[in-house]
């Protein structure tokens, strides 16, 4: 055994210094995960669709719409 207080204060850097040593490890296996993903996987984010129909009288306005490009409009008028 040696000094209790210089004991402690070793096991102290030592638990620090591992979980340095492990974020940083942890951070940078993310980081090239991440990187290798994007390059399987083209972007492929799509414009939203703008629609306009006009309506049915001279007074209003025309209804515009944005919709998702793989949103069918099914809407049954009645």
């Amino acid at each position: 055994m040696g000094v209790p207080w210089l004991d402690h204060l070793l096991l102290g850097f030592l638990v620090w210094l591992e979980s340095k040593l492990i974020d940083n490890r942890v951070r940078v296996e993310l980081n090239e995960a991440i990187k290798e993903w994007e390059t399987l996987q083209p972007p492929s984010i799509q414009p939203p669709v703008y629609t306009e129909k006009p309506s049915d009288t001279s007074t209003r306005l025309p209804e515009m719409r944005l919709t998702a490009p793989w949103y069918i409009d099914t809407y049954d008028e009645k």
